[in-house]
């Protein structure tokens, strides 16, 4: 099927515009509350587990529909299964980037005036007493929003892979430094051991649906993301070498983002279980530290920290955007600056309340993670293990029979995508209700 569409350029473009969807604050801001909130480091490992038996096998799921395709979330589903029921499919892929993009953007807003009240250290007393407020955390969330949709109007190419290319580099860079700076400060073992000493009888269906929920936002599963950027990727490109890719380099930074944080937080005597402020009390403990015995070098490293902050949640949030976007061009024929001006008007919509309104704006994160995210991503396997047939999902994986490798675990791939994956995720997800 020839895929005509505007394109990322480069092998090396698509998987950086993958990755920075994936890592965004998904691994800096979420994976690290959510370990202090889920027991450390078994939560940890049933994380990482799935995230290699069931979210990489969702990831090629999805890859296959979008590439297969060539076209958005509803489109995909109209060329692939035209007239029947799995266009809802395509609309709750749809739909779900929105609903995340409401609250995203608010966490976005947060790491902006951050990194503005970095520049003199002059932080909020607490987080909490910052986020109840009304005016600054709602204007820092318009800004986000403004930022994240100018980025989309560049297009494809000009926009999100040039933006990424730049800035996925630049990320890991700073969270390395923070991450070895963060394991030096007195009393940050007691944070290195929650990370790696597993405590089992802190976990029921609850962590496990909660960590099984990380790996689909971590990897920006069920929410039409990989569909999307899949229908800009080269048919010539290896989708086992982007998948692997996306999550090792995920699984890493999350890592490496739990060692810059939760060492911080026991460090500081912050409780791992605060939520969503997790980053936002422990983080500014580590820059005024250091800037009492260096004050230039804390100063600059607190700059360049949430100014990554905010580049990582520009990453993914420009993903979410483009998902609407894309179905508004190629569905609704409307112009890209159009679209995308269309798609800030819902967001400022939505996500005012989310901005307002602390209880609101967790419930739309437990409702995306725990819910539609797990349902989206079930729905895409069986779809590409039940409805596609064996040779056209074959073909897609192995680009046409020319990746040897490819067609010799294409057996297992299939398995975990038709038995394994649809039964674990179901069995997880209706547990939690239990």
């Amino acid at each position: 099927m020839a895929n005509s569409k505007e394109q990322f350029g480069s092998r090396f473009a698509a998987i950086a515009a993958l990755a920075g969807s994936a890592i965004g604050l998904g691994c800096i801001w979420r994976f690290p509350y959510m370990v202090g909130e889920n027991g450390g480091a078994a939560y940890i490992i049933i994380y990482v587990i799935a995230t290699l038996l069931l979210c990489i096998p969702i990831f090629f799921a999805e890859f296959i529909i979008g590439r297969r395709s060539g076209a958005n979330c509803l489109g995909a589903m109209r060329k692939l299964a035209p007239g029947t029921p799995w266009k809802w499919l395509g609309v709750l892929c749809t739909l779900t980037p929105m609903i995340i993009l409401c609250y995203y953007s608010v966490v976005g807003g947060w790491s902006i005036t951050y990194l503005l009240k970095s520049f003199n250290l002059g932080y909020p007393a607490s987080f909490a007493a910052f986020s109840a407020s009304t005016w600054a955390p709602l204007c820092a969330f318009v800004v986000y929003l403004g930022l994240t949709c100018l980025i989309v109007v560049g297009g494809i190419k000009k926009g999100i892979a040039a933006f990424t290319k730049v800035s996925i580099p630049l990320l890991f860079a700073l969270i390395v430094f923070l991450s070895v700076y963060s394991i030096t400060l007195k009393g940050s073992s007691a944070g290195v051991d929650y990370l790696f000493r597993p405590d089992w009888s802190k976990v029921d269906a609850h962590v496990v649906i909660n960590a099984l929920g990380q790996g689909f936002y971590s990897l920006s599963l069920g929410m039409g993301i990989i569909v999307t950027y899949a229908s800009y990727i080269s048919k010539k490109d290896d989708m086992v070498v982007a998948g692997l890719g996306t999550a090792g380099f995920t699984l890493f930074f999350a890592l490496l983002a739990g060692l810059a944080i939760m060492p911080a937080v026991f460090a500081a005597g912050i409780e791992p279980a605060s939520g969503p402020g997790l980053i936002f009390d422990s983080l500014p403990f580590i820059f005024t530290s250091l800037s009492s015995t260096y004050p230039v070098l804390g100063t600059v490293v607190a700059v360049l920290f949430f100014f990554s902050v905010s580049i990582a949640a520009l990453t993914s949030s420009i993903s979410l955007v483009e998902v609407p976007v894309a179905w508004l061009i190629e569905e609704k024929g409307f112009r890209r600056g159009r679209a995308v001006l269309l798609v800030f008007v819902i967001g400022l919509i939505g996500g005012v309340p989310c901005a307002l309104n602390t209880g609101i704006f967790q419930s739309f994160d437990l409702l995306c993670c725990n819910e539609l995210l797990p349902v989206g991503g079930l729905l895409c396997v069986l779809f590409v293990g039940w409805k596609m047939k064996r040779e056209d999902v074959w073909d897609e994986f192995t680009n046409g029979g020319s990746l040897k490798w490819n067609s010799r675990v294409f057996g297992v791939v299939r398995f975990l995508l038709c038995y394994l994956a649809p039964v674990a995720i179901a069995v997880v997800f209706l547990s939690s209700f239990i």
